[in-house]
């Protein structure tokens, strides 16, 4: 967000939480994107804020969250203190999470695959099948960003023409309706595992999909893939590629957000033609 919006959003978070009967010493911007993740001392929460054009997908997250907890899954909570929805206040979408201290700097691979291995089963457990999207729908969404020049105005011809290409071939040949298919997490890289004194948890569930396990793996270091048990180590690869370019269309994108954009541009394009090579494809 850009600084306006972004003190509007914190002002939002703390008035709800403050609201609500919690209490907010302080409140500390953890991640900012084109929503936002605020720490609240002295309550202990983590503050999800999104513009309320996000309002569905901030429901859905708490959808999410409700049923996995429900299933013992390895997933961050919403705070026990407060009901489980969303607020909406001055324009903007409030959840209101339980904040984690985090607990080491990394994430052993063998303890990565062990938080997938018990996430997929819990997922598996869920009614969510029908309401959450294919990955292939993400990757449409990405095409028309790449597509469209007046969505994406800065991208070259021939950037534009390669990550179109990759898209659009990955996709298919990834293929929908494979064997093995199920609710995924969507985007679990190592941002989104959280090492704490419960062990690794899961966050940002907003992203839940329906697709191959592999989609998830991909996100992962390789090891995390290999130690994996059943996984496909030649369509793990594609869908890094996959990601790496859905990663890609997002940062070109006219309204991105994120932080050092130029950097993530060049890196993203950089990062795809890498993948590529490694599965054979380019």
């Amino acid at each position: 967000m850009e600084p306006l919006e972004l003190r509007r959003a914190v002002a939002a978070g703390r008035v709800t939480a403050s609201e609500l009967g919690l209490r907010v010493d302080e409140v500390i911007v953890v991640h900012n994107s084109d929503r936002v993740a605020l720490r609240l001392t002295g309550c202990e929460v983590l503050a999800r804020v999104a513009p309320l054009g996000h309002l569905a997908d901030s429901e859905f997250e708490v959808e999410v969250a409700r049923r996995l907890v429900d299933v013992d899954a390895p997933v961050a909570e919403l705070d026990p203190r407060v009901e489980p929805r969303v607020h909406v206040r001055d324009g903007f979408a409030i959840s209101l999470w339980t904040y984690y201290e985090p607990v080491g700097s990394e994430i052993a691979p063998a303890d990565y695959a062990d938080a997938f291995t018990r996430h997929h089963a819990a997922l598996r457990r869920t009614e969510l099948t029908t309401a959450a999207p294919h990955f292939t729908d993400r990757v449409a969404v990405a095409l028309r960003e790449v597509d469209d020049r007046r969505r994406s105005p800065d991208l070259s011809d021939a950037d534009r023409d390669f990550l179109s290409g990759t898209l659009a071939e990955l996709s298919a040949a990834i293929g929908v309706g494979a064997a093995g298919e199920q609710l995924l997490h969507g985007e679990p890289h190592p941002g989104n595992l959280l090492n704490t004194r419960r062990g690794p948890l899961f966050v940002d569930l907003g992203t839940c999909c329906r697709g191959p396990v592999e989609f998830d793996l991909a996100h992962a270091p390789e090891e995390v893939g290999r130690l994996y048990a059943g996984a496909d180590a030649d369509l793990v690869h594609r869908c890094r590629a996959l990601n790496w370019a859905l990663f890609s269309a997002w940062r070109w994108r006219r309204n991105d957000q994120m932080p050092d954009r130029a950097h993530w541009r060049a890196h993203g394009l950089e990062r795809v033609r890498t993948a590529l090579d490694q599965c054979g494809s380019g």
